[in-house]
């Protein structure tokens, strides 16, 4: 990040990678975040925090501030904010070369206030990313909202398919999914939205082991006409329909996606 006058007086610091309900804990007591980029495994890439939170977010590659003493890291912060009088962390929070700084640490290295926001947990579990990823992995879809406080949103871009599903099975939208942390492969009820538009779905993640083998993932559109769609598509996930499965035949798959349609408008209805 480089250096540039401003007025902030308060930041937030840590990943904050999904932008979950631990994390709004310690960014409602800040004017900006700092956020130190991993470079791995998001819940939200990037920029992409900012759909999730009103402030503004300053970005520090970890590996370029990785190898900077827990001294010369407060040190930076106050050049890059030289109005800061207040940062709140979370009670894990740890800093500086091989973490040498924790908390408490950064008490006696900043001149001004430091807030230590406790352990934040719901219905007995830690609230962090790392969890809400396992969650995920799992496909358990439902905690990992709680715990995010929202729906699960990945975002991609339109490319081509197989043609298979137009002509014998039903359209989807194939997108290409960069960065993301994917939850377990199968079949989900999901939102897509195209446009503006937020549209009932059910979504595909995983091989296409009934076919070529290939991961892929596919989002059919229910109830609407969309035509052809080109850039930017988001899904939100809602609920987990079943596992990724082999069928014998296409008329079988078929079959099965039909049942998956009536299914995931009955979850999304109700």
């Amino acid at each position: 990040m480089s250096t540039y006058t401003n007025t902030i007086t308060s930041i937030a610091i840590g990943s904050f990678d999904g932008i979950h309900i631990a994390h709004h804990a310690l960014i409602s007591q800040a004017e900006a975040v700092a956020v130190i980029e991993r470079g791995e495994g998001y819940l939200t890439p990037g920029f992409k925090r900012s759909w999730y939170t009103d402030r503004p977010l300053f970005f520090y590659l970890l590996e370029q501030v990785r190898g900077l003493s827990a001294a010369a890291f407060v040190a930076r912060l106050e050049e890059d904010f030289p109005s800061l009088k207040r940062i709140v962390v979370g009670y894990d929070f740890g800093f500086g070369q091989g973490r040498e700084g924790d908390a408490d640490h950064l008490r006696d290295l900043f001149g001004g206030e430091v807030v230590i926001v406790p352990e934040v947990t719901l219905e007995g579990v830690s609230v962090h990313s790392r969890v809400i990823r396992e969650y995920l992995q799992s496909g358990e879809i439902e905690a990992a909202h709680r715990l995010l406080g929202r729906p699960y949103r990945i975002d991609g871009d339109v490319i081509p398919g197989q043609g298979i599903g137009a002509r014998e099975l039903v359209p989807t939208l194939n997108l290409r999914v960069r960065d993301y942390q994917l939850p377990r492969e199968g079949v989900y009820a999901t939102r897509t939205r195209i446009g503006e538009a937020w549209l009932p779905s059910v979504s595909f993640f995983g091989h296409r082991v009934s076919t070529d083998g290939s991961f892929a993932v596919e989002s059919h559109v229910i109830g609407h006409d969309i035509g052809a769609v080109k850039g930017q598509v988001f899904i939100e996930f809602f609920a987990r329909i079943r596992d990724n499965r082999a069928f014998d035949s296409l008329p079988a798959l078929k079959s099965q996606i039909q049942a998956d349609i009536v299914v995931a408008k009955e979850m999304l209805n109700g």
